[in-house]
């Protein structure tokens, strides 16, 4: 069984499909205007349903949250990746979102330091969203 792969189902296959082309999505409500991650079918804040909320490109900016670097993890394929960064970032969007940073020494991780992001390949045809420092502007 592999751990690290989405189980994407009929919803949320537009989200999988973007993520696959290099895009990030979000759920934003038609009623309250507000977004959310992770998908879902309804606004978890004013509970609109399906036909008021809809798929929308994310900035792909972010801030870092929190994080912690892990050094062990015994689940294939985790294990063979660590030390990696489990982080929670804040998408410009509003949503926070739990991830990993990448592209990044340990010792330069600061709250607040701002993000971008990136997709890893998971399984040919799938790609799963990251975080690695932001560019500098020019």
């Amino acid at each position: 069984m592999r751990y690290d792969l989405p189980e994407a189902d009929a919803f949320t296959r537009p989200y999988w499909d973007a993520a696959a082309e290099g895009r990030l999505l979000l759920r934003r409500c038609g009623d309250c205007a507000r977004t959310h991650h992770y998908p879902r079918e309804f606004c978890p804040f004013c509970w609109a349903g399906e036909d008021r909320v809809a798929w929308e490109l994310a900035s792909g900016r972010a801030t870092l949250y929190t994080w912690s670097v892990i050094h062990r993890n015994d689940l294939p394929p985790f294990g063979t990746r660590v030390p990696y960064v489990a982080a929670v970032v804040d998408l410009a969007e509003g949503p926070r979102m739990m991830t990993e940073v990448v592209e990044c020494e340990h010792s330069d991780l600061r709250i607040g330091m701002p993000l971008e992001v990136t997709f890893r390949e998971a399984a040919e045809g799938v790609a799963v969203a990251v975080f690695r420092p932001a560019a500098a502007l020019p």
